[in-house]
């Protein structure tokens, strides 16, 4: 009998690291265009995503063919969307790492952004994760990528006049 439960352990916690070497990259990735913090400096990124690998490893066993990598990025959202909440009185705006690509954005505008077009999450599916209707999830979305493509134009380049050349 312990011999069977020392093996089902093994084997949960090979699959399990198995999971993490393929997903952890990515959901990492995640995690930082969330916390809006450098890529090489993200402690609250690493943290979010430590939380939610450990949530995915308790709940392991009772996935039963549920999609992990589906089940920890809702938990990473889910667990960013509070914390923002709780931190900041609201999805407004917290204080970004000035180098992130995302950091003119708020929590929420980062949230779903990163959720529709980094992890390609549907509309619909965005919208039930986060208790809002897809008309919102898509406005939302719409705004944020209106933010980030005005703030990458920049100004125009400066045209100068060509001095005549001589014949």
């Amino acid at each position: 009998m312990r011999e069977r439960q020392a093996s089902r352990a093994a084997r949960r916690a090979r699959e399990f690291e198995t999971f993490v070497a393929g997903a952890a990259g990515r959901l990492l990735h995640a995690a930082t265009l969330l916390t809006a913090e450098a890529p090489d400096d993200n402690p609250r990124a690493r943290r979010l995503l430590t939380l939610s690998l450990a949530h995915t490893y308790a709940h392991w066993d009772g996935l039963r063919g549920e999609d992990p990598y589906d089940r920890t990025r809702q938990y990473l959202a889910t667990r960013f969307a509070r914390g923002a909440w709780r931190r900041y009185g609201g999805l407004g705006r917290s204080r970004p790492h000035p180098a992130s690509p995302l950091a003119a954005l708020t929590p929420q505008e980062r949230l779903i952004l990163v959720l529709r077009l980094y992890e390609g999450v549907a509309e619909e599916q965005a919208a039930a994760l986060l208790g809002l209707s897809p008309e919102r999830v898509r406005a939302v979305c719409h705004r944020a990528t209106t933010t980030l493509l005005r703030r990458a134009r920049g100004p125009a380049p400066r045209v100068t006049a060509a001095k005549a050349v001589p014949s």
